[in-house]
C-alpha cells in the first residue's frame, strides 16, 4: 500500500484520536499528541508530505493500514 498524498493535518489529528492519542497541547502549527509513551507531532499542514506523513506513522506504533482505515 502506498502511503496517501491528500491527507492534511487536521485528519491525521483526528485518525490518531481514533486510535486513541490525546492532544497534550500545540506549538504554533504544530500538534502534540501522546498515547501512554508514544508521542507524535502533527504539523497541521494541507497535505503533509509522504515522508512527514510516514514518519508520523511509525512515531504513533503503527502500521500504514491501521492509519489508512482510520482516516
Amino acid at each position: 500500500m502506498k502511503i496517501p498524498r491528500d491527507v492534511n493535518g487536521p485528519e491525521a489529528a483526528r485518525a490518531l484520536r481514533r486510535a486513541g492519542f490525546e492532544t497534550l497541547r500545540q506549538t504554533g502549527s504544530h500538534l502534540i499528541m501522546r498515547k501512554n509513551s508514544r508521542t507524535v507531532v502533527v504539523p497541521q499542514h494541507k497535505p503533509i508530505k509522504p515522508g512527514t506523513l510516514k514518519g508520523m506513522i511509525e512515531q504513533a506504533g503503527m502500521t500504514l493500514e491501521e492509519f489508512v482505515a482510520l482516516l
